[in-house]
């Protein structure tokens, strides 16, 4: 699981049954939610719901390394890899305790609007600062 250490945001997630599709494995869908809930915990990490701006997805994509299937736990870590003006690119692991492995991968692109105009702002100084910080605590340097 060493492959987690450089992701400053690590999520436990319990698969379900209801997680499964006709084929016995975790439906693909899953996994965004998934991430999805891996990327909420790094922006609450961040404080970012108590600011003005919200963040969107502008794209998404995931790979799928290897079939997931109940029971299984699986650890996602969440990292930003890039920042831009008003958007940051996020990258995901999904790591299984069963399989002692990356089951799979995925990035999303977010973007920052104003909460009350939705019109696209760039990243606020402070938040921008949180996020280099929070990755340079497990090496990660941004800049």
């Amino acid at each position: 699981m060493k492959e987690l250490s450089v992701y400053p945001v690590v999520l436990q997630q319990t698969v379900a049954w209801g997680d499964m599709d006709a084929f016995g494995h975790v439906n693909n869908v899953q996994y965004y939610r998934y991430i999805e809930s891996a990327r909420i915990a790094y922006l609450m990490t961040l404080n970012i719901f108590d600011q003005e701006i919200l963040t969107v997805v502008a794209s998404s994509q995931c790979k799928y390394l290897s079939p997931v299937f109940y029971p299984d736990v699986l650890h996602i870590g969440a990292r930003i890899e890039e920042l831009r003006n008003s958007a940051f690119r996020m990258h995901y692991v999904l790591w299984s305790e069963t399989q002692q492995q990356i089951v799979a991968t995925a990035e999303a692109v977010m973007v920052c609007v104003d909460k009350n105009t939705s019109k696209k702002l760039n990243i606020p100084d402070e938040i921008r600062q949180h996020i280099i910080q929070l990755e340079h605590s497990v090496g990660h340097a941004l800049i």
